[in-house]
């Protein structure tokens, strides 16, 4: 029972960093219809900038935290109005393509300027431990769920409480009729993608107590991020950290409890059968009301 305990609070922590990504892709297609394979890559910037920030240049947790977050969102801005805007309303397959070649130019220039080794953000969680009873949680895994839930209650509040929120509810759910409403679109679509890379760098902070941070640890996890997205239902925000959570728990469970191999494949067999049962994803019919 205590292992069972310790791998399920293990696999949440780890979907919870999966539900951030996918919430990055589901971000950005709400407000653009626009599936940008990046997303991962973006994950992995925003993790080096923190490296940088706390690592090599010895800033305060919080404060590298805080650097990278805000280098990010002005480096989604950046990659929206050089990478994407200009090809606005071309066919989507020319826009995905665009989006393959930004991670691949991501990865590239991030292999040059911190190499290719892996790297370990310390944080304040690193050592400690939580012991109830005979079970011991590391504080690194509750710190992840934590900050998780506290992120997703506060976009939900800047979506549905703030006149900005709005605006981008609106965009997203018809674009041309909210650019007739006054609404600046463009200004919009950039702070979509501003906060979909600052989402992206909260997961890549959060995942370094779990993992090592190297330069293709973007493409790995956004080709998990990606199913967790389409499980939850492409579109549903809350979907999204739903999915990523079921394929966390998922991928931990068969990596204990079934034999070597499967623990890469059980998500994915998960996601075929909930697809072919249901093929909106889970909350799928949600998704077209609701943000």
């Amino acid at each position: 029972m205590l292992d069972f305990v310790q791998q399920l609070v293990s696999g949440v922590a780890l979907g919870c960093v999966y539900g951030l990504i996918a919430l990055g892709f589901v971000l950005v297609y709400k407000a653009t219809e626009v599936v940008n394979f990046a997303q991962g890559d973006l994950m992995m910037l925003g993790g080096f900038f923190a490296f940088t920030f706390i690592g090599m240049m010895g800033l305060n947790y919080w404060i590298g935290f805080a650097g990278a977050v805000a280098a990010m969102a002005l480096f989604g801005m950046l990659a929206e109005r050089i990478v994407v805007r200009p090809i606005l309303g071309y066919p989507q397959f020319s826009i995905i393509m665009a989006t393959i070649g930004l991670g691949y130019f991501l990865r590239s220039v991030a292999g040059m300027i911190w190499g290719t080794d892996d790297f370990k953000i310390e944080t304040p969680f690193s050592q400690g431990v939580l012991r109830v009873g005979s079970l011991v949680l590391a504080h690194d895994k509750l710190s992840v769920i934590a900050a998780t839930i506290i992120l997703c209650t506060l976009l939900w509040l800047f979506f549905n409480k703030t006149t900005l929120g709005t605006a981008m509810r609106a965009s997203s759910e018809n674009m041309l009729a909210a650019y007739y409403m006054g609404i600046p679109v463009k200004r919009v679509v950039s702070i979509v993608w501003a906060i979909s890379a600052a989402v992206a760098t909260c997961a890549g902070v959060l995942l370094a107590p779990i993992t090592f941070i190297h330069s293709n640890v973007g493409l790995v996890l956004g080709l998990k991020a990606f199913p967790a997205a389409v499980l939850g239902g492409f579109g549903s925000i809350p979907g999204a950290v739903v999915g990523g959570v079921l394929i966390g728990v998922i991928e931990s469970m068969a990596g204990f409890y079934l034999p070597e191999g499967w623990k890469d494949v059980a998500p994915y067999i998960v996601l075929l059968v909930v697809l072919l049962l249901k093929p909106e994803g889970l909350f799928g019919l949600h998704a077209r009301k609701k943000v």
